[in-house]
């Protein structure tokens, strides 16, 4: 999402929607080599006339496209930041709301409260039978599960 962001303060106002929907094509492409084409396509469509925009969004891509190599089911998790903003929007607002009355050692503590009370109304995390896969090491590929059947086919 801060990607996203970063890319479109590249582009000039009145270009963000048509931007932001070429972003969106690559971020929710199918599989791994679908968004390498959408990002292809973002590269010739907009490299030549605003090469920052493209340099910031290619620069990471690596990173960016990552997910595809986790399970399918956690891509929607990965593709928002809204669980960990949420969460910091309840501690900073508490936080400006007692205007620096809160000595280091409670502020601290009330933090720790307001975390742990969010917590509580967190979901839980879709496909989270796959996390000791992961953890593992298990390989994924395009968000299925890499195993020996689908290398030999490959071969």
């Amino acid at each position: 999402m801060h990607k996203v962001k970063n890319v479109l303060n590249c582009f000039p106002k009145q270009m963000v929607p048509a931007v932001k929907s070429d972003l969106d094509d690559i971020q929710h492409a199918g599989t791994r080599k679908e968004a390498e084409a959408a990002l292809t396509v973002f590269s010739e469509k907009y490299g030549v006339k605003y090469p920052k925009g493209v340099a910031c969004l290619t620069k990471d891509q690596n990173a960016m496209l990552a997910f595809f190599d986790l399970p399918g089911e956690h891509w929607g998790h990965l593709r928002t930041s809204n669980p960990i903003e949420s969460v910091f929007a309840t501690v900073r607002h508490r936080t400006v709301r007692t205007k620096g009355a809160l000595s280091q050692k409670t502020a601290k503590l009330m933090v720790f409260t307001l975390i742990l009370a969010a917590s509580k109304k967190w979901l839980r995390l879709k496909g989270r039978n796959q996390l000791p896969k992961v953890i593992e090491g298990i390989k994924f590929n395009d968000g299925a599960e890499v195993t020996d059947d689908t290398k030999n086919r490959a071969a």
